[in-house]
């Protein structure tokens, strides 16, 4: 009854998410539970024996308790009658690497549920301006089947459409410019390209990689007044946990860089860096309207799907990524030649991750411009404290950079460049816009939820009244 009822999607395959407890703290605390657990465990591997018998280091690797430890995430595979991931590389990824013994013994248990977001928060509520033009030009049929919004790529060549997407980019550029004076007490450009890089700080979603750029691109334009760029608003936001100290030292790392910047009247103002406190919903609903360019550059196979990806989507940001999480579906969905796709592939990360091979001094001994602004982490140029940034340098360099940022740092930079040369193409920059928006239905949670009603709850459609 149990496994009919139960299914496991599984969100991460970061190691702090898949829970192990010790045994004695489990039956100290859940004695009763304990004991129906350590039933299922016993049952599992008398099953795992008769397959595999005396293979005793793969029962131990499929079992619910080993080594002393209760594995919650064995638990739940065993205990449901499904298992999904959430993007279509994630759950390869749970397939071929973190499950495959369990796959390789169920593989009809497994299968991919892509996640979604609601478009009536998401640009409805988020985006009335952009709304209004979408059901003025394609009618209201999009709120309640959201992939009719393919509907608004007929437009993109329209240059009285293409206009007023620019224009709707501009007001939404207003308003949150007027929240960062209110709230940060700094003037920004609403003619720079607001480019938005906001979730959970954390080290595989490189938040340093976009710091170190901003740090680079810095240096070179103090080295060089002249040089031809893109106004740019660099706006961050995002929480980190409560003891997670390196996450905490990134937010110091970008506000000093913010500080140091704005500050300085030697660049013109060319450049601006915000982070914005206290990162929630409402906030969220101010940027991504706002934003031009959406960053999703976590490190290829850790980012399990994302959801950011997608409103930014569905309000016209053009996408600078990895190809990670559901950034390989987007990508899909608009072409290669509307989003900016640049980094290590899986296949070289696990590469990697499985047989060694990475150094960062050859990487650090081919860029100086890198080796450069890893110094100015602990030289006092950005703080008089010049440890103050040492967890941020160690976790790159003594640590030998986990998450491959150095290794992707000049791909980025190029990368970048790229967008500068689309940005100055108003015309060309809002027809990706549209295509963007017409292909955002795809990632509509109505998709979502009603794959996982007919897929694994064995429920009706929920919309064919609809």
């Amino acid at each position: 009854i149990t496994t009919d009822v139960m299914s496991f999607t599984n969100h991460t395959i970061m190691p702090e998410s898949m829970e192990k407890w010790p045994v004695h703290m489990f039956q100290e605390l859940l004695p009763r539970i304990c004991m129906i657990v350590q039933e299922i465990n016993e049952r599992f591997c008398r099953h795992l024996w008769n397959l595999y018998i005396g293979q005793w280091d793969k029962i131990a690797r499929m079992a619910i308790i080993a080594y002393d430890y209760v594995n919650m995430v064995h638990l739940a595979i065993v205990g449901s009658h499904n298992v999904n991931g959430v993007a279509k590389l994630h759950t390869e990824i749970l397939k071929k690497e973190v499950f495959a013994d369990f796959y390789y013994l169920e593989p009809k248990k497994f299968n991919n549920k892509t996640n979604g977001v609601t478009h009536r928060r998401w640009l409805m509520k988020a985006n009335p301006g952009l709304t209004s033009l979408l059901r003025e030009i394609i009618s209201d049929s999009w709120i309640r089947h959201p992939t009719d919004l393919i509907q608004f790529e007929k437009y993109a060549n329209d240059s009285t459409v293409k206009a007023e997407i620019g224009n709707i980019k501009k007001a939404n550029k207003e308003r949150l410019a007027k929240y960062i004076k209110e709230h940060n007490g700094i003037k920004v450009d609403t003619s720079s390209m607001f480019d938005s890089h906001i979730k959970r700080i954390h080290a595989y979603k490189r938040q340093t990689l976009n710091c170190l750029r901003i740090m680079d691109l810095y240096n070179r334009l103090l080295d060089n007044k002249h040089m031809d760029i893109v106004p740019r608003t660099f706006i961050f936001a995002g929480k980190a946990a409560p003891a997670y100290q390196l996450a905490k030292n990134i937010i110091e790392l970008i506000n000093a860089v913010a500080d140091k910047i704005n500050k300085d009247p030697r660049i013109n103002d060319l450049i601006k860096v915000v982070f914005l406190e206290n990162y929630r919903v409402s906030l969220a609903e101010l940027i991504i309207p706002a934003s031009d360019l959406s960053e999703q550059i976590s490190a290829t196979t850790k980012e399990a799907s994302g959801t950011g990806n997608m409103k930014f989507m569905m309000n016209g940001a053009i996408t600078i990524a990895t190809l990670d999480g559901a950034n390989i579906e987007i990508r899909d969905e608009v072409g290669d030649e509307n989003i900016v796709i640049f980094g290590l592939t899986s296949k070289e990360v696990l590469n990697y991750y499985r047989n060694g091979g990475y150094s960062v001094s050859e990487v650090l001994n081919s860029t100086p411009s890198l080796k450069c602004v890893l110094d100015d982490l602990i030289n006092g140029k950005y703080s008089s404290d010049k440890n103050k940034f040492k967890l941020v340098y160690d976790s790159l360099v003594t640590y030998n950079d986990e998450f491959f940022v150095l290794k992707d740092f000049i791909p980025y930079v190029e990368a970048q460049a790229r967008v500068d040369e689309m940005f100055k193409d108003p015309a060309r920059w809002n027809r990706m816009s549209i295509i963007n928006i017409a292909h955002s239905g795809i990632f509509s949670s109505d998709r979502a939820i009603e794959e996982y009603a007919m897929g694994i709850w064995g429920s009706n459609s929920l919309y064919k009244n609809l």
